[in-house]
Order: structure tokens, then C-alpha cells, then sequence
């Protein structure tokens, strides 16, 4: 029996009384018609399962056996970022979940998926490849908060002989809402956290003679941290015009296109010129305090340029209005 076929039991000539599934070290739910003459399981069986049905009705009692098949693809929840043991973060961030294997059947599997957060607010699933569903809120995460994520996968068909084989459960702690004001004209960045000034940097940012020159204007998040990282120039080898090769302290990624915060000794160009190769660079004690303190998906927010972030460029993915970032859910009645 395939996993994600119901359990029926009915009767002829009168009412059921009791109906026990068992299977897959659990009792299945399930529910009575309104005549009690028939009833049917709520929920997936589990794959490669046994089950016993017992049903009574009156005196009469029956029992009955099977078992479910054992799936040709296995699926499963193979990785859920941002969500390292003991790890906060911030009020913009996604919840990046990728499986095993690639998804063909994906509103089965997104109506599988269930997000359940302490303040409640309005969010959306939208799938950037077979293998990877990212969930984005229509507002930025209230701060302080645990959200919880369930992926009901057991019995789920995601595709042609594959099948959902455990659920998956865990608890995401979003931190303090803490959001970076970059203004690459005045090169200034200012850190709030939970609405309270804490931090004053003074910048530097790309100095756009080229586009690949340019800062990214829009909504990025924190993605990753490093001390140190090595930033070799794209596209160039040793000896051309523009190539580097250096080590820089106190990087923070915020998108994929090469742009970090990071440390750098040239307090004559910061809150004065942008002199950079696109990356935002400060103070090197300043750069420290916010590579200390980032929690990934923190929000810096960069303004001042005219080169545009794109959404899929690292986690820009609040450059996409919630309405647009809704149509690429694989459920109707999100879309």
C-alpha cells in the first residue's frame, strides 16, 4: 500500500462503534462519517510500516493486516539554514530548507511544512530550485522570540516512488532586531538595536567607476562572518590591471556578489570618500564590533547608489515585495 493512501473501514447494515489502526509505532487518527458507517485515517502512513486494523461494530468485530511499501527515493530534510546549535538571529532572516532529493510534487510537500512562531506574523514559502524552499515573512521577525519549524513529512509524496520517511522538527531563536542605516553619499552607517542607536561608523564604500565597482543599494542580510577572509579580484589574474589578493579582518558577508562590512586601515577615505572595490569598510575597532556582534540575517539596509541588489544575489530577498515573493509558492491559496 502506497504511504499516502487513506485508511478506509466501513460497514454494511450498521453503525461502527470503535476503529484502532495501528502501524509505525504509533495509533493512526482518523474520523467517522456521520453516519458512523464509514472511517477514514487523517493522516500519512509511514513508508516501509506495518499496520493492524481492529474494527467493532455491535458484536461483530474484524480484524485485518498490511503493510506499506518500502519507497524507491527516500525523502528527507538534509539541511535548515540559519540554524546552528545555540545560535540567535535577526529579524530579517529566512528559513532556507533543503532536501536530499530533487522535488517534483512540491505543493504536497510545502503543505507539509509548518511554521509556528511565539508573535505570530504573516509569511510565505517560495522554491528557488527542485531541492530548496525558503521561507520569508511579509514584516521583519518581532525580536525575541523562538519560532518553530515542522516538516510533516512521513508518508508525503514529493515525486514518482518517493516518499517523505521521518518528520522533522526544530526551534529557530530570533535576537535582537538589529538593523545597519548605510548611506554611501554621506558614508555614514549607523547601528540600531531594538530601536536604539548603538553604534556610529564612519565608511567607506565602492568607488563606482565600474558596476562591479559599485555597492549594492537595497536590503541586505548579515549571511556569514570571517577573521580573516581572503578577497581575490573576480576575473582577473596576477599581473592585470586591478588584481588584488588580500587578507582583510573582520569580514561580514552580506551578499553574494563579494560584498562584506569588513576592517581596514584607511581612516582618511571613511566618512570622507568612497575608495572601495564595493565592499563597506570602517574603522578596524568598529569592523571587530560588528563582526562581534552580527547574528545572521541582521539587516543592513545600503542606499546611495544607483546598481540595485538583486533578490537572489546572496539573501536579497527583501528586495522582492511579499507579493512577488508569494508567486513563487508551489500552493494556490498562497499565491
Amino acid at each position: 500500500m502506497k504511504p499516502n493512501k487513506k485508511v478506509v473501514v466501513t460497514a454494511s447494515g450498521g453503525a461502527l462503534d470503535e476503529v484502532v489502526v495501528q502501524g509505525g509505532g504509533k495509533q493512526l487518527e482518523g474520523s467517522f462519517n456521520a453516519d458512523k458507517t464509514k472511517w477514514v485515517s487523517k493522516e500519512p502512513l509511514r513508508p516501509t510500516s506495518s499496520y493492524s486494523v481492529s474494527a467493532k461494530a455491535g458484536a461483530t468485530t474484524a480484524a485485518a493486516s498490511f503493510k506499506t511499501l518500502k519507497p524507491e527515493v527516500e525523502l528527507e530534510v538534509a539541511d535548515v539554514t540559519p540554524n546552528q546549535k545555540g545560535e540567535k538571529v535577526g529579524v530579517g532572516a529566512p528559513i532556507i530548507l533543503t532536501f536530499n532529493n530533487p522535488v517534483s510534487d512540491k505543493a504536497a510537500v510545502e503543505g507539509a511544512l509548518e511554521v509556528e512562531a511565539e508573535k505570530p506574523v504573516e509569511g510565505a514559502w517560495r522554491w528557488i530550485n527542485d531541492k530548496t524552499v525558503i521561507y520569508r515573512t511579509a514584516k521583519y521577525w518581532p525580536a525575541h522570540q523562538d519560532v518553530k519549524l515542522t516538516a510533516r513529512l512521513n508518508g508525503v509524496q514529493g515525486g514518482k516512488d518517493m516518499y517523505g520517511v521521518k518528520d522533522y522538527t526544530t526551534t529557530i531563536k530570533i535576537g535582537a532586531k538589529q538593523i545597519s542605516k548605510v548611506n554611501t553619499k554621506t558614508h555614514m552607517m549607523y547601528v540600531y538595536r531594538d530601536g536604539k542607536k548603538v553604534k556610529t561608523m564612519r565608511i567607506s564604500a565602492g568607488m563606482a567607476t565600474t558596476r562591479e565597482y559599485t555597492t549594492t543599494s537595497g536590503v541586505h542580510l548579515t549571511m556569514e562572518r570571517a577573521n580573516p577572509v581572503r578577497m581575490i579580484s573576480p576575473g582577473r589574474k596576477k599581473g592585470d590591471p586591478g588584481y588584488y589578493d588580500v587578507m582583510i579582518n573582520h569580514a561580514v558577508r552580506i551578499s553574494n556578489s563579494g560584498e562584506y562590512v569588513h576592517a581596514k586601515n584607511n581612516v582618511w577615505a571613511q566618512g570622507r570618500q568612497n575608495v572601495s572595490h564595493g565592499c563597506i569598510n570602517s574603522r578596524p575597532d568598529q569592523a571587530k564590533w560588528f563582526h562581534d556582534t552580527m547574528q545572521r540575517g541582521d539587516v543592513v539596509d545600503i542606499t546611495g547608489t544607483n546598481r540595485e541588489l538583486e533578490w537572489n544575489n546572496g539573501w536579497g530577498f527583501w528586495q522582492l515585495s511579499f507579493k512577488e515573493w508569494k508567486k513563487g509558492s508551489a500552493l494556490e491559496e498562497t499565491r
